[in-house]
């Protein structure tokens, strides 16, 4: 892995191998300068923001600029996972961008109650998903100013 990579960090949860090709393929057309990590499930996604089990070396885990998360996955959904990242201060202020098929008012009203920054049904054309994808980069990576890790998070971290 690329040590010195200084751009943005994405951090995609989904369990679905053809959305992450699919989104994977969006950030690549939409030319963002970001890492991808990918983590397909919500016990994976905290074993990756805590540094723990197979993710316990920092290179293994940088900190990401953006989560994308899915809900609905197996062992733990994107909804547990979504309130268990925004009860840890350090992890609070990751944007995390739920895109997800749940059309739900329960699933929108519950994810905006936890902290989601956004909530977005995913578009079932790829013209429309590289579309929403581009959207969402430009917005969280390029326009809005985002606190980065304090010294004392990376200090608590070693």
């Amino acid at each position: 892995m690329n040590n010195t990579f200084k751009g943005k960090t994405i951090l995609l949860v989904e369990d679905d191998p053809d959305d992450i090709y699919l989104i994977g393929e969006a950030i690549d057309e939409c030319k963002m300068d970001v890492r991808l990590n990918i983590v397909q499930d919500g016990e994976e996604l905290l074993e990756f923001l805590t540094r723990t089990g197979n993710y316990a070396e920092e290179n293994q885990s940088p900190r990401p600029d953006l989560i994308i998360l899915d809900l609905n996955m197996p062992r733990k959904d994107g909804r547990e996972a979504l309130e268990e990242i925004k009860a840890i201060p350090e992890l609070r202020s990751i944007p995390v961008v739920v895109l997800t098929t749940s059309k739900a008012d329960e699933d929108l009203d519950r994810c905006y109650r936890l902290g989601a920054s956004g909530f977005i049904t995913k578009p079932v054309k790829f013209k429309d998903l590289k579309e929403t994808v581009c959207k969402i980069g430009s917005y969280w990576l390029d326009t809005v100013l985002l606190p980065e890790e304090t010294d004392q998070e990376k200090k608590e971290e070693t």
